[in-house]
């Protein structure tokens, strides 16, 4: 009689979530100290070498206290996407793991962290770009298409519009059909996911503005100058850089830049608040208590986190979300 095979044991995984400047770095780093923990970034920028400053890449003093994984390694020139992306942060977290540490996978890139956690599977297209230049951002066309698509993009994301629509005239599927065909294989991973949000959003704001400032200090100008004629289509998409275009084409002043960088870093927290707490509800729909919130403007976040991750004491429930979303 043939013995089932045992199934197989499922990798633990801590996953820390939120927006720009709501110091998950700070934080994931604490944990690894407290948890014997690596890091494993899930950020589609700093990935690529260069570009430190505008990305927020951990300073010398995180990554003495901890390991990070994916964090310049790719070539500013490089593209990369989530299909390019996930095969290498499995491999991180399964390295991380073999050695007896906790990986944390830590990042706000919201398509990222979904796609690790959830194993989906992703094929890389090859872009067409005879095909995309002839395609025009149409999301009325795009909601005919596929509406289910549509409805998770804005009508003025025009970057997004002519991805889903490129899909479709190239490869004959939707975006949504692409979707459903990625889900095929269960995760590998027994994971729990702590989502950093604010009580106040203009309290963010702050933080968000208090960054620019500490960029431009750093020298944000500079670095930008140095990789502006380095960087790929992907990398180029990277906030902090394009805002100061204008600066260095004279057509506006440093000020002026400034303060489009941080009106656009500030849009950018926005949808990533969006994207988590739809991440965070449907976490609890799928295995209640696997998500917690912790709110950015607490002092005792390491210590809430250490207790959710070992069980020990619940965070504020992922449902705090829905109702703080109209304040938020």
């Amino acid at each position: 009689m043939d013995v089932p095979d045992k199934p197989k044991e499922k990798v633990p995984l801590l996953v820390v979530a939120g927006p720009t400047a709501g110091g998950k770095t700070a934080l994931a780093t604490a944990l690894c100290e407290r948890l014997c923990g690596e890091v494993v970034s899930a950020d589609s920028m700093q990935i690529y070498k260069g570009m430190d400053i505008a990305t927020a890449k951990p300073g010398p003093e995180e990554l003495t206290r901890a390991p990070h994984h994916l964090i310049s390694v790719l070539e500013p020139w490089a593209r990369c996407s989530v299909a390019h992306y996930a095969p290498l942060a499995h491999a991180a977290i399964a390295h991380i793991h073999a050695r007896g540490k906790l990986p944390i996978l830590c990042g706000g890139t919201g398509l990222y962290l979904q796609a690790v956690t959830e194993n989906l599977q992703y094929t890389p297209q090859k872009t067409d770009m005879a095909a995309r230049l002839c395609i025009a951002p149409d999301w009325q066309r795009l909601h005919k298409i596929d509406p289910t698509a549509a409805a998770k993009i804005h009508p003025n994301d025009a970057k997004r519009i002519v991805r889903a629509l490129e899909l479709y005239a190239v490869a004959g599927v939707t975006r949504t059909q692409q979707d459903a065909n990625s889900r095929w294989q269960v995760s590998p991973y027994r994971a729990k996911l702590l989502v950093l949000q604010p009580r106040d959003r203009q309290a963010l704001y702050r933080r968000i503005d208090a960054r620019v400032e500490a960029m431009l200090q750093a020298g944000l100008p500079e670095e930008a100058a140095q990789w502006r004629r380095k960087m790929g289509a992907t990398a180029a998409q990277a906030i902090g850089h394009k805002e100061l275009e204008p600066y260095f084409a004279d057509t506006a002043t440093l000020e002026a830049c400034v303060d489009k960088l941080k009106m656009e870093t500030r849009r950018y927290a926005k949808r990533q608040l969006s994207w988590f707490r739809r991440m965070a509800f449907e976490w609890n729909e799928r295995v209640p208590g696997s998500c917690g919130v912790l709110w950015i403007e607490d002092t005792d976040l390491p210590e809430q986190a250490v207790a959710f991750w070992k069980g020990s004491s619940p965070v504020a429930p992922a449902r705090d979300l829905t109702r703080q979303g109209s304040a938020l």
